[in-house]
């Protein structure tokens, strides 16, 4: 009897998920995320057109770095061109070298290891905690512990003798990982902790700011993200000698002088735009608004959702406060066979879902690279749903 109710919620669910998604979102066509223009928007980039100043010099770009490192707790931020150019420089700072592995989970966006290839060097895939949908502290542990030594001060893998030098954990979602734990992790092998927080702005992990705990940290403001400045990223952290480095790298290493070029090595043409930076300052003054907006939509998620058996909608972990900035369904074992079904049957109806991304250990640029043991990735992948998650839902 058990099993029959069991198939039976199972092959009802995509039409349950759609009508949950009805009670909250209306009968329109509903996109995954949207991007809100109410405040200063207009003002500022208008101001920014009038001074003339719409590259990579100007008041707002300035002002916009000022904004972000008070609003985040960090002592620095240096504004860039989007957040994948932020994590490149990030990795460069933290002295990864060609030829070098970097600790990344299997769970994220493309520029995460993308960012690894840019320094020539390798990603080394890692397992996630489903709690946190973040990297795994005790499956980190013990990979670390049977796959590597310590060998004059670097942890050095033992099938490839290759350094592993950087661990990048990313916060999926905006869902902050246990970095306390990742931090003893990195401590104990000797690891440099560089934050891919490109979807947590807002988020927090205790008292500290995601991006802000590791040595470096990086944002997104991507048109998808809570805030955006169009394209645009930034880098986050408390030593100011990285922070004027990152300002020098970013901006072609160009030695200051009133009218001479000179260039001291290879940088990067990264620098932020001004038009970019005066859209951010508009959109960082309404943070509050859409972090109480996101919580809200949660919470009525969290009613419609609550009732239907064979998933549960992704919370906050335990000691933070996340930005939930996508909402996500996990499907459990009852479930998990109708992902596809749901995506379809939601989209089918206007209703823009997506599933997490495709692992990165099965893409093709990667397929190649060290990694360990998967298992709670690989269910994860099959089981994640992004609903609509726009502030102006709710």
């Amino acid at each position: 009897m058990s099993l029959d109710n069991s198939s039976r919620i199972s092959d009802d669910l995509p039409q349950q998920v759609v009508a949950a998604l009805r009670a909250v979102c209306g009968e329109s066509s509903v996109a995954l995320h949207a991007p809100r223009f109410k405040g200063n928007e207009w003002k500022y980039l208008r101001d920014s057109l009038d001074s003339t100043f719409v590259s990579s010099v100007g008041a707002y770009v300035d002002r916009f770095e000022a904004d972000l490192a008070k609003y985040t707790g960090a002592k620095h931020a240096v504004a860039v061109v989007n957040g994948t150019a932020a994590l490149h420089v990030a990795l460069l700072l933290a002295g990864v070298q060609p030829g070098d592995e970097v600790l990344v989970p299997a769970l994220t966006f493309v520029a995460t290891a993308n960012a690894v290839r840019y320094c020539d060097a390798t990603p080394h895939f890692v397992d996630s905690n489903e709690a946190t949908l973040g990297i795994d502290p005790d499956s980190l542990r013990d990979w670390l512990g049977r796959m590597t030594e310590q060998r004059e001060g670097f942890c050095i893998n033992r099938e490839t003798g290759k350094i592993i030098r950087v661990l990048l954990p990313m916060h999926t979602f905006g869902h902050p990982c246990a970095m306390d734990a990742l931090q003893a992790v990195a401590s104990d092998f000797g690891l440099i902790v560089v934050e891919d927080a490109a979807e947590s702005l807002g988020s927090w992990y205790g008292e500290r700011h995601t991006g802000t705990i590791g040595r470096i940290g990086t944002l997104s403001f991507n048109g998808n993200k809570i805030i955006t400045t169009g394209g645009g990223g930034a880098i986050l952290t408390n030593d100011t000698a990285l922070a004027r480095r990152a300002k020098h790298l970013t901006t072609t290493a160009k030695l200051q002088h009133r009218w001479e070029y000179e260039h001291d090595e290879v940088g990067f043409n990264y620098r932020m735009p001004n038009l970019n930076a005066a859209l951010g300052c508009a959109q960082l003054e309404l943070m509050p608004e859409f972090l109480a907006s996101k919580r809200r939509l949660y919470q009525r998620y969290r009613e419609v959702f609550s009732g239907i058996a064979g998933l549960r909608l992704v919370g906050e972990p335990a000691h933070t406060q996340s930005n939930f900035w996508l909402q996500a369904l996990l499907l459990d074992q009852v479930g998990a066979g109708q992902r596809d079904s749901i995506l379809t049957a939601t989209n089918d109806v206007g209703y823009m879902t997506r599933p997490a991304w495709r692992l990165l250990h099965q893409m093709m640029p990667y397929r190649n690279c060290p990694r360990a043991s998967l298992a709670v990735a690989e269910s994860l992948v099959q089981r994640l749903i992004n609903i609509p998650s726009s502030a102006d839902i709710a």
